[in-house]
């Protein structure tokens, strides 16, 4: 699709269509360990080159957010998601804290109570 003389890389249905290894420059692995449920927030601090997802990333970190939802913030993979979240925590953009669970994710009966609930949805 053109529109002019400059190439659009996007589809109306599917949204921007780069794969989501170039955003990090084929990079797999985050260079800091980070599941899920890890809190990141920015600093304040903002590094001198930054690619248009890292500046995404840190726009809605303002407050402590998971991993997950700032993955799904930016519409991206977690693997990717998680590469460009240990960008800004080494250049010291973004910090990170520990997770805070509400109950004890090994407890039995929250278990059992869980998996019933997923069972009726």
């Amino acid at each position: 699709m053109t529109a002019g003389d400059q190439e659009v890389w996007v589809d109306a249905a599917a949204g921007p269509l780069v794969r989501p290894y170039t955003v990090t420059a084929g990079r797999t692995r985050p260079a800091v360990r980070l599941d899920l449920l890890s809190l990141v927030v920015a600093t304040g601090r903002r590094p001198r080159e930054m690619a248009p997802e890292h500046a995404e990333a840190l726009a809605c970190c303002r407050a402590p957010t998971s991993v997950a939802e700032v993955a799904a913030h930016l519409r991206l993979p977690v693997t990717i998601t998680k590469v460009l979240l240990a960008d800004l925590l080494e250049c010291h953009a973004m910090t990170t804290g520990a997770r805070r669970t509400a109950a004890d994710p090994t407890d039995r009966a929250l278990l059992e109570k869980l998996l019933d609930g997923l069972q009726r949805a």
